[in-house]
């Protein structure tokens, strides 16, 4: 595996990936059905997604695995296949990556909450030990567990990657602006109290994915680095915030809108940008140049 850690202390921002979700419901992944199961019976379609973010010049995708952990899949019969889904989703991102770009084996959160008792801390650990044990099997080179909002649940899943996995992990939280202006996750938590809390538990690198366009990720990234200077911060941003027209929900921010927001971000304190709900390629394509040529 390749330590995302080492380019990133080399001192160039790295550019990520976009959305996934987005990109595959332009292939007709239809609501209600299972992203993951695209791994087997829609290869080509989930290749061309991974493809299309290498080409438009990302330094590392992630995989088509989010909603990959045995709960998730169980709510649509298929928590037994797990294992056989996840090591097939890192191994069609890193087909399409190539041996000189990173890729980054995706875990969200359960949907499952400890604190109600529907599920126990044993059953999260040993849910996110399959995912991050069949992602590296498949060729991850490092696991992202991203778009957070609860501290027991990232911890558990941080510790379970780094027991079964051993390589480098990623952890992310998506944070909302309060009516008081602060920036917290849906279960009240801070960035300050995301950012100790991870890298306790073992975290190399940390940042926040979804909730916010760029301006709203410069401000929380600012709120990352008063508490932490040195640790590497990632930044997936959405396509600005949603907005409704004509009944359908669309995300705004053009590439070239966003591209505009790069230094930025960068001068808050991100090493690695990417794209959220809403990016494409083009996204993607956009900040490259824009980073690249800065």
């Amino acid at each position: 595996m390749k330590s995302l850690l080492a380019a990133v202390k080399k001192g160039k921002v790295l550019v990520s990936d976009g959305a996934w979700g987005t990109q595959l419901h332009q292939c007709g992944l239809t609501s209600g059905e299972c992203p993951e199961l695209w791994n087997v019976t829609r290869r080509a379609d989930v290749f061309s997604v991974a493809k299309g973010y290498i080409d438009a010049g990302a330094d590392m995708i992630e995989t088509n695995s989010f909603g990959g952990s045995p709960l998730k899949l169980g709510r649509y019969g298929l928590g037994d296949r797990a294992a056989e889904l996840n090591e097939a989703a890192a191994a069609i991102s890193r087909e399409a990556a190539g041996v000189d770009r990173f890729v980054l084996g995706s875990i969200g959160p359960t949907g499952a909450i400890l604190m109600t008792g529907e599920v126990t801390e044993e059953e999260l650990r040993e849910g996110f030990r399959i995912q991050a044990e069949a992602l590296q099997k498949g060729g991850a080179d490092v696991v992202c567990i991203e778009t957070m909002s609860a501290l027991d649940e990232a911890c558990i899943a941080v510790r379970a990657a780094r027991e079964a996995a051993g390589g480098e992990i990623v952890c992310t939280f998506t944070f909302e602006k309060t009516a008081t202006g602060e920036y917290r996750t849906m279960m009240g938590i801070s960035p300050a109290e995301m950012v100790q809390a991870v890298k306790e538990a073992g975290a190399d690198i940390i940042g926040t994915n979804c909730g916010n366009g760029f301006d709203g990720m410069v401000e929380v990234v600012r709120e990352i680095k008063k508490v932490d200077r040195l640790t590497p911060v990632l930044v997936h941003a959405n396509a600005g915030k949603p907005v409704l027209r004509n009944g359908v929900t669309v995300f705004p921010e053009t590439p070239e809108m966003m591209a505009s927001k790069v230094n930025d971000l960068i001068g808050a304190g991100a090493d690695i940008i990417g794209g959220c709900c809403g990016t494409g390629p083009e996204h993607i394509r956009a900040l490259a140049e824009a980073i690249r040529y800065r």
